[in-house]
């Protein structure tokens, strides 16, 4: 590798050969919703979807615990449907698996509610801070102290609620690096959020920590919770397997493979595309643009901060 100056220089390439290559709003957390849709995953644990990400609801006598809270503009709209599936218990705790819009959309209304909000710290940490997101090109400003998680987690926990045993913990910097995963033991379902993908190529989010190595090691963390028949509720789309959480694993180590190769023989993004190393999975997975230019920008950026070497 060069040294500290040519890696700045050759960081700086990187961007700009990038910039034809994106993400759209959509790709992180802006898409035009289709109407909300339930699928009862347990007798009082309910999936919805159609508000941005996927939302988890468990509904007990002792109230209700939600996994993530949808798009900000279809909130209201989502909280009725939940008050309605529960019989208009009150929602006593709300998991935000990591801080894009599509998942914490309700924070302000619950928070302001009373809610608690549990969330990683670096969550938290991108919540109450104006955020720029270069593959997006856009800011983010804090959110209102009512939005704002009031737990952090820095490590695996476990909680029971309403009879059903919990488990929480953060991941390797992956999608962001405020990703966790959400494991309702009774009901062997597994919120996984936009660390596993479905029908597209996953998006590392570069600019809050998210990068393919992470990815890898975060995507092998969620194969050992659980069991075989474990079912899986991806960022957004359908129930997913243990299977289809392992085709993405070794689609992801696959390329990273290739690109740090194509990255130490000093090739750049232009030449990692030529080079089509998604090639057998893109029928599966889509194009592969963004996923490819995310990668090798969050692969240089990541190991440009630590002064590592690829």
């Amino acid at each position: 590798m060069p040294n500290r100056t040519d890696r700045r220089r050759f960081l700086t390439a990187m961007a700009a050969g990038a910039a034809g290559f994106a993400v759209s709003r959509a790709g992180l957390a802006q898409n035009a919703p289709p109407p909300l849709t339930t699928a009862r995953l347990a007798p009082n644990l309910i999936q919805i979807s159609g508000d941005g990400g996927n939302v988890a609801v468990l509904s007990t006598p002792d109230g209700v615990l939600m996994v993530d809270g949808g798009l900000p503009d279809r909130s209201a709209e989502l909280l009725k449907l939940v008050a309605n599936e529960t019989g208009g218990r009150p929602v006593k705790m709300l998991f935000n698996t990591h801080w894009h819009l599509d998942h914490t959309g309700s924070n302000e209304t619950l928070g302001h509610a009373g809610t608690k909000i549990i969330a990683h710290h670096n969550t938290k940490r991108w919540l109450s801070s104006r955020v720029y997101v270069e593959a997006q090109q856009r800011k983010y400003q804090p959110r209102p102290a009512e939005a704002i998680p009031t737990q952090t987690i820095t490590g695996p926990g476990r909680l029971t609620f309403g009879g059903e045993t919990i488990e929480y913990g953060p991941l390797a910097p992956a999608h962001t690096n405020g990703d966790i995963y959400v494991f309702f033991q009774n009901a062997n379902v597994l919120m996984a959020s936009d660390v596993l993908s479905v029908g597209r190529y996953p998006i590392m989010d570069y600019s809050t920590g998210g990068w393919i190595v992470g990815m890898i090691d975060a995507t092998a963390a969620l194969g050992k919770i659980g069991n075989a028949n474990t079912r899986i509720v991806p960022g957004s789309g359908p129930l997913q397997t243990k299977d289809d959480l392992k085709a993405e694993h070794d689609m992801v180590n696959t390329v990273k493979d290739r690109v740090q190769s194509a990255i130490r023989q000093g090739k750049g993004i232009t030449d990692v595309l030529a080079e089509a190393p998604t090639k057998e999975f893109d029928g599966k997975w889509g194009t592969p643009d963004q996923f490819l230019s995310m990668t090798v920008i969050s692969m240089f950026r990541h190991t440009h901060e630590l002064g590592g070497i690829l």
